[in-house]
């Protein structure tokens, strides 16, 4: 598995979550999370939290938070094996590019990462040397990333599809990745509470 940095591609009224500037572009979603709303059935996204760390007019990328895999990165990624905490596992970040390796990391240095989701939470570049890159407070490792091409993802949330919420560092590094998608619902207030409580199975309600 090799490591890949985020790069938008032609190929990949306002919506919630998004607002017109005074020159009639959309602000962009980077550093915000996107929680599939009930009616996201695609496995790929059903009940995800996915960080956008791109956002512009040419479409947007990003990585699931809550897709943890049973392996673990020293044996998926043994040159990625060194940022993490042993036994950590590797994540799956999404259907694009599934072979290759995405790193999110809590930077010291900012402004060596290749793109910054916010404050200091941001992706490391891609021939970045593991080994000696140093300055990273923690990190995760994830196989793939999600990724949608211009307009796409305003058309999906015009359809319901994401809520949004500004990321906290806490999210991207979560220690109970299966609860994060209730957790961010509850964050957002009364009005999701009864969401958060929905089975991953609406048979089961």
């Amino acid at each position: 598995m090799s490591t890949t940095c985020l790069r938008l591609s032609s190929e990949q009224g306002h919506p919630e979550g998004l607002t017109e500037r005074d020159d009639g572009a959309v602000e962009p979603l980077s550093g915000h999370l996107l929680i599939a709303g009930t009616s996201l059935l695609d496995p790929n996204f059903r009940r995800a939290v996915v960080l956008i760390g791109h956002h512009d007019d040419e479409g947007a990328v990003g990585v699931v938070l809550n897709r943890a895999s049973e392996v673990e990165v020293a044996l998926a990624v043994p040159p990625l094996a060194g940022l993490v905490e042993p036994g950590d596992r590797l994540f799956i970040g999404g259907p694009v590019s599934s072979q290759s390796a995405v790193v999110v990391a809590d930077f010291e240095h900012p402004e060596v990462a290749d793109v910054v989701a916010f404050d200091s939470v941001g992706f490391l570049p891609e021939e970045a040397d593991a080994a000696s890159i140093g300055g990273l407070r923690r990190a995760r490792v994830f196989a793939g990333y999600a990724g949608w091409g211009a307009g796409q993802l305003e058309d999906e949330l015009d359809e319901g599809s994401w809520i949004t919420e500004p990321a906290l560092a806490s999210d991207v590094f979560t220690d109970d990745p299966d609860a994060l998608w209730a957790d961010v619902l509850r964050r957002k207030g009364p009005e999701y509470r009864l969401m958060s409580t929905m089975p991953f199975d609406p048979d089961l309600n």
